[in-house]
């Protein structure tokens, strides 16, 4: 399987034309700890960047540091709920999601959620959170106004990353068996489950309302493009490797993934619904696998750092990692050429 993905990969690859996008910034912001999502708030102009025991808050316009969100235990997502001034942050390692003021950033509340709560979003057509509890396999719904627990739904497999499409469904990939799952959030159950194949272990999710599309980036070095109205794969095209973020900007018709892998960013423009090609693989930093973009702007954020040399294994942790060079955690802006 893996042999014929990758032959049928390097077909379908284009010759790239010249460069569209470019780093137009690179904003030093510091701290210890490794990051996770990075969630754009694109009318208050501000970055959610979880960094593990916190939340960090960033100026979009200048790179400037507003304020730190604490009191969290594994952070992964963010999500903000605007009509409310609230926001909400996954804590994974104890399993729950803190509530909290999203104009002063002060803490309010910590609601119990499922084991290694992950992403979160605001679904507007019910007016619910919803997270992605990896290990737990399910979605914790809260209300956002009261702070409590509606209900958990079992997904049927590990969630990734998922996309509302506004009208009363919510999508979302399931990592272990290359799936999506369908919630119906009126009744909170999940509807539909559909194949990704050859998509294998999906971890971004974009989606494309207008065009009923999903767009899966996935660790086999593919983006599987999904129909959701009628629950089917209808393109793959090649991107880099070590994906973990991806996003859609309508104005452009254009899809990305960030690939932490070999530190690039995928750039992939939309034919038409069911035709993509790569524009191009631009090179961005070193573990940049999370993204945020920001569709007034057409502006995409990519934390990354530098790192030392990897240490020697030993019998007790055989995979080490390298080491973060202290003070050096910084977002790099990519733009269009000619737009900044």
């Amino acid at each position: 399987m893996r042999r014929t993905i990758l032959l049928l990969s390097l077909v379908a690859a284009p010759t790239l034309s010249a460069q569209t996008y470019t780093i137009t910034h690179t904003y030093n912001l510091g701290g210890d700890g490794g990051w996770d999502y990075v969630i754009p708030d694109a009318p208050n102009h501000r970055l959610f960047i979880a960094r593990q025991t916190r939340v960090m808050v960033v100026d979009m316009n200048d790179g400037r540091l507003i304020g730190e969100i604490s009191g969290i235990k594994g952070a992964h997502g963010t999500a903000i709920v605007s009509d409310i001034g609230r926001g909400f942050a996954t804590s994974g390692n104890d399993s729950s999601i803190l509530m909290f003021d999203a104009k002063s950033l002060k803490p309010l509340l910590k609601i119990h959620a499922a084991e290694d709560a992950d992403a979160i979003i605001y679904d507007p057509a019910s007016k619910h959170i919803f997270s992605f509890n990896g290990d737990a396999g399910t979605s914790t719904v809260v209300d956002p106004r009261r702070g409590t627990v509606i209900t958990n739904i079992p997904l049927g497999g590990k969630p990734e990353y998922g996309q509302s499409a506004r009208d009363g469904k919510i999508y979302v990939n399931l990592e272990d068996s290359s799936q999506i799952a369908e919630i119906d959030t009126k009744t909170n159950t999940v509807t539909r489950h559909w194949s990704l194949a050859p998509c294998e272990s999906p971890a971004s999710l974009a989606i494309d309302t207008r065009n009923q599309r999903l767009f899966s980036g996935c660790h086999n070095g593919l983006l599987a493009v999904s129909d959701y109205k009628n629950g089917k794969v209808v393109a793959t095209v090649p991107i880099g490797q070590g994906v973990d973020g991806g996003g859609w900007d309508p104005v452009r018709r254009e899809a990305y993934t960030s690939n932490g892998g070999d530190g690039t960013l995928t750039v992939i423009h939309q034919d038409s619904p069911n035709k993509y090609h790569v524009v191009e693989n631009l090179p961005t930093a070193p573990r940049a696998r999370n993204m945020g973009i920001d569709p007034a702007t057409h502006r995409i954020y990519l934390p990354s750092a530098q790192f030392g040399p990897v240490p020697e294994s030993t019998a007790t942790n055989p995979r080490r990692r390298p080491p973060m060079i202290p003070g050096s955690f910084s977002v790099i802006v990519v733009e269009p050429v000619g737009s900044h």
